[in-house]
């Protein structure tokens, strides 16, 4: 009976070393793609070009620092698992989508900045991309807790940054997406402050400038 028990369990459990590969691809892919989004304008020297191009250099940083986020913390998790269920490979999948799509509303919001012309639209959208990063990533996560896809020895522990950074991120988030129907920039300032909480470990900087000899 427990030999039929282990079978069937392990006809359920899918490898998480494609998983993590394939995660990775799409990671770096989106990443990449932010890059694309860089160019300058015409008219003006090539320094008033280069300076007036500054919406791309912002959402160029918000977004790969949001990634970059997302990947910390998917990196974690994946680390620690032991195997994965069709569900899980499905959340896990349109988390990634949302990630994929992000240089999209990236192209919006700076094309906006540029031109004063529908940037509430776009900062809104924008905001709402990173807000379901964040959302689907902490679901995946719980996911896997709640189904105990971790190794034995680590199941339950919680992935990096998920406990005491969701709550403030998803408020941070709604807080900047209400500013943005009225302050546009001032909302794509915040989405960059929420996306260095989210990759700069504070805490441990502060300890060791703060420590005494």
């Amino acid at each position: 009976m427990p030999a039929d028990a282990d079978k069937s369990r392990g006809r359920r459990s899918l490898d998480t070393d494609r998983l993590a590969a394939f995660s990775d691809g799409v990671f770096s892919i989106a990443a990449t793609l932010l890059v694309l989004e860089l160019a300058v304008h015409p008219p003006g020297t090539p320094l008033e070009q280069v300076l007036h191009a500054w919406p791309g250099y912002l959402g160029y940083l918000v977004s790969f620092l949001t990634i970059g986020g997302a990947w910390l913390l998917h990196t974690s998790m994946t680390g620690r698992l032991a195997r994965a269920d069709p569900n899980f490979l499905s959340l896990n999948l349109l988390f990634l989508l949302v990630v994929a799509f992000l240089p999209f509303p990236t192209r919006l919001v700076t094309e906006a900045l540029h031109s004063d012309e529908g940037e509430v639209v776009a900062a809104t959208v924008y905001g709402l991309t990173l807000l379901a990063i964040r959302i689907l990533a902490s679901a995946v996560v719980a996911y896997a807790r709640r189904e105990h896809l971790y190794a034995p020895r680590e199941d339950g522990q919680n992935a990096q940054g998920t406990p005491h950074k969701l709550l403030p991120v998803l408020i941070g988030y709604v807080i900047a997406i209400l500013i943005g129907l009225v302050l546009p920039e001032v909302a794509v300032a915040l989405y960059f402050g929420i996306a260095l909480y989210l990759v700069v470990p504070f805490r441990e900087v502060a300890r060791l400038v703060f420590r005494r000899p």
